[in-house]
């Protein structure tokens, strides 16, 4: 597998962890959904991110998720979040994916970060921890980890190390940050980088309008974002934010804190993908009103976009 570059771009699916109901991984569940992936367009996969449930999985069994996903994905570049609370175990998981072949590693600060020396002091850390050789990813989410990065702190870790390649921006609001970020770049303050974005994908429209390559993140439709970034880059504005309209109530509805992940495997389960809708405790679980919200919500994106026009159906075949 070729390792990720600053030219990434496209989408990046953030992948959930299958569960079976009582908490096992779900081999089976990660092939169809790795296959799907590659079906619909995906560039790439993401796994063992915040959405992917990673902190409730012990060592062997981040191995075990990352080396399938890998293996499994073929053509796809696969990126591996590696964030932990010990560098040893960061490096383990890194070490173990790449051999596997997977295109790079994510990292993510952890929340006790708070002075901008704290904030570029660890990440110089953590890119020795893992190696030169291993190109990565800095996430950089405050809204789950409270760990604020201005556009400065994030042209220093860059600019510190050549191996981190690409940017997981899901800061919001973010937008100015995006263009000061480009800005850096054209005064040649900053070296190329690609720009990814997540959150839910709750501003895509106007983050793709801002200069970045694509989107990473985890919406139960991929190939919503997928057409949003072709047609942003193609330069149909209108066609862009109108699909994207159609879908943003179900966007802002999986977004919700908490809630949004049992909402997202609830809508991959109803499309065939997984077979459960389960968590790794502790996790929320959807109660029988979510699912008629969702329900409705579907109804009303497939008046736009039939893909959303999803039968009822138990569960994915076993």
């Amino acid at each position: 597998m070729t390792k990720l570059t600053p030219k990434a771009a496209g989408t990046f699916a953030i992948a959930p962890t299958p569960f079976h109901d009582d908490g096992r991984i779900d081999d089976k569940s990660i092939d169809r959904l790795t296959d799907f992936y590659a079906e619909v367009g995906c560039d790439g996969v993401t796994v063992l991110g915040i959405l992917g449930e990673a902190p409730k999985l012990d060592a062997a069994e981040a191995e075990q998720v990352a080396v399938r996903f890998v293996k499994r994905a073929k053509t796809m570049q696969i990126i591996v979040g590696v964030s932990a609370p010990g560098f040893a175990t960061m490096r383990s998981l890194a070490l173990k994916s790449m051999d596997a072949g997977a295109a790079g590693v994510m990292i993510a600060p952890p929340p006790h970060l708070r002075t901008d020396d704290q904030i570029t002091g660890y990440f110089k850390q953590a890119q020795e921890a893992i190696g030169d050789d291993i190109p990565w990813v800095l996430q950089d989410y405050p809204l789950t980890l409270t760990v604020v990065f201005t556009p400065a702190v994030i042209r220093k870790i860059v600019m510190d190390s050549p191996s981190c390649v690409m940017l997981k921006h899901e800061d919001w609001p973010g937008l100015e940050k995006l263009s000061t970020l480009r800005a850096f770049q054209k005064d040649g303050s900053l070296r190329p980088l690609s720009i990814l974005v997540g959150n839910g994908g709750l501003f895509l429209d106007f983050e793709m309008e801002r200069g970045v390559d694509g989107a990473m993140t985890g919406y139960a439709f991929p190939e919503l974002l997928i057409d949003v970034v072709n047609l942003s880059k193609a330069g149909k504005r209108d066609a862009a934010h109108d699909l994207f309209d159609a879908h943003l109530p179900l966007i802002r509805y999986e977004q919700q804190p908490g809630a949004g992940l049992a909402v997202r495997k609830y809508v991959l389960q109803k499309r065939g993908i997984i077979a459960s809708s389960a968590q790794r405790k502790p996790g929320a679980t959807i109660t029988a009103t979510a699912k008629a919200e969702v329900d409705y919500l579907l109804s009303r994106v497939a008046r736009i976009d039939k893909r959303a026009n999803l039968q009822p159906q138990s569960s994915a075949a076993e």
